[in-house]
């Protein structure tokens, strides 16, 4: 199920500056992303670029999990917009659907970003579900 590039180091084998780089890419993704409103959410995936790109050559272990949190908070960006269009192009009817939609997006983005985190500072390796893997 796994389809990492790389076998992920066991959780020993992970330095502690890495596992902080690794969960920061992830919590500072969903704070930067908070920041700016829940719309404009690309600012989430920005801020998780911008440490991939600090530790791309450093670590194997913290890029894994900046590429992760940079392309789940990029896919939620989509989400939203591809909701607000919905709604645009059903002249308001699509609130219908899209005011739910946006509160499972929400609460998952969330839960999934804690659950991201809780791992990467634990050493281990996290998929988000729901993820469009646009940088590999």
């Amino acid at each position: 199920m796994n389809d990492y590039q790389h076998v992920p180091p066991p959780p020993n084998a992970v330095s502690q500056d890495d596992r902080l780089w690794a969960a920061g890419a992830h919590a500072g993704a969903f704070v930067a992303a908070m920041i700016t409103s829940w719309f404009a959410g690309i600012a989430g995936a920005i801020a998780a670029l911008v440490v991939w790109f600090i530790v791309r050559d450093r670590s194997a272990f913290a890029a894994e999990h900046a590429k992760e949190a940079f392309n789940f908070n990029l896919s939620m960006f989509i989400y939203a917009v591809a909701s607000i269009i919905l709604v645009v192009f059903t002249l308001g009817i699509g609130i219908i659907v899209a005011l739910p939609l946006w509160i499972v997006l929400g609460l998952a983005w969330l839960v999934f970003t804690i659950l991201a985190a809780i791992k990467a500072y634990d050493g281990e390796m996290y998929r988000y579900p729901l993820t469009i893997r646009l940088l590999k």
